[in-house]
């Protein structure tokens, strides 16, 4: 199953995505903020969100899984 990970350390700013929801690859699934710019993070794999791992405001590093896909 493919995970969406940070590809920056930074702060979530926003969530995109829901369990349940279908994604196609591309699409952003969650933004994050560093150094006051808004990063999109997208998902590398079409899929469905089995679990969102991140909450608005919570702080990251790189490599941290963020979404989880079936």
């Amino acid at each position: 199953m493919p995970n969406v990970e940070a590809h920056i350390t930074g702060v979530v700013w926003k969530i995109e995505c829901q369990t349940g929801d279908v994604v196609a690859e591309g699409d952003t699934v969650v933004i994050l903020e560093s150094m006051k710019m808004e990063m999109p993070v997208e998902a590398e794999a079409s899929g469905t969100v089995k679990e969102v791992l991140c909450e608005e405001g919570q702080a990251v590093n790189e490599g941290d899984v963020l979404v989880v896909l079936d």
